[in-house]
């Protein structure tokens, strides 16, 4: 396949390659910090099922083309002999053979700069190892209370992939970011896409939600045909139910609120039926929240 830190063909420039690995029709998974990751609900689905998965790092994409520093800045580290280190805020690149499929992983900042080239590393990635689907996590600000199920949509432009997953052909325009960007260039190179979003509650937009993340990673497995490592978060969404609910107590104005967002959710779940966290819970609704939210991003 090549040699750890070599380049592989056109597509690939910016991509080290830190280790040789054989995949079998494997699927990629992408998520990204920044705007797309509310709650940090996406990147911490991507760190669950990398460190359960005991993924093997595969490569990393080159921050110095797509980084806007001055934003996403990097960090110092000190050894045990306190010996300093830059990190760079790197996109970094896992594999794993799983169950029911191989997969690679992708997760690191969202790139501030040269998105079209950013894409071409990414189609170049997955056309090297002949993938069959690539999906992309994302999380979302909404008016959805804590203490229910998580809202999820699933989008994709692939009919055969709306079909199989129960997903829906986004009515989408106005503005995007690089999720929007890597799914049009890997659409184009002919590779069927779908986009994963979960709801996290607004008035709780600073506690990271391990319910979201729970949520992606449980219907994003379901999708490729794997069990999903779930024991890790499903003990870390009960402390995050009693971190907002302990938030929100003593303000009788969020209470009110939260039991209005709760009514409404009742409501909609008695008449759509008995769904869980791994179906949308009335999803145009929430597809509308997704497009504002796009919209109101600068």
């Amino acid at each position: 396949i090549g040699c750890a830190g070599s380049v592989w063909g056109v597509g690939t420039e910016h991509v080290r390659w830190l280790a040789d690995r054989s995949l079998d029709r494997p699927v990629l998974i992408a998520g990204f910090t920044g705007w797309n990751d509310a709650g940090d609900a996406a990147s911490s689905a991507m760190t669950t099922m990398i460190e359960s998965w005991d993924a093997d790092v595969l490569a990393e994409i080159d921050p110095e083309v797509f980084t806007d520093f001055a934003t996403v800045r990097p960090q110092v580290r000190l050894d045990d002999e306190r010996n300093r280190s830059i990190v760079w805020p790197t996109v970094g690149v896992w594999s794993a053979s799983l169950p029911g499929t191989d997969v690679i992983l992708m997760l690191g900042p969202e790139p501030a700069l040269r998105w079209r080239l950013f894409s071409e590393q990414i189609t170049g990635i997955a056309e090297h190892f002949g993938a069959t689907m690539a999906l992309s996590l994302g999380a979302l600000l909404a008016d959805v209370p804590h203490s229910r199920p998580v809202p999820l949509v699933g989008t994709a432009s692939d009919p055969e992939l709306i079909e199989r997953f129960e997903l829906q052909r986004s009515q989408y325009e106005g503005p995007t970011g690089i999720v929007g960007v890597i799914h049009d260039a890997l659409h184009r190179s002919g590779l069927p896409t779908a986009s994963l979003w979960a709801a996290v509650p607004g008035y709780a937009s600073q506690v990271p939600s391990p319910k979201a993340a729970m949520a992606l990673v449980d219907r994003a497995c379901s999708m490729i045909g794997t069990p999903a490592p779930l024991s890790r978060l499903a003990g870390e969404a009960i402390d995050y139910d009693q971190k907002v609910a302990s938030l929100i107590g003593d303000d009788d104005d969020m209470v009110e609120y939260l039991a209005r967002l709760e009514q409404i959710n009742d409501e909609t779940e008695a008449t759509e039926g008995d769904l869980t966290s791994a179906a949308p819970i009335d999803p145009d609704e929430l597809m509308t929240e997704v497009e504002q939210f796009l919209r109101d991003q600068d």
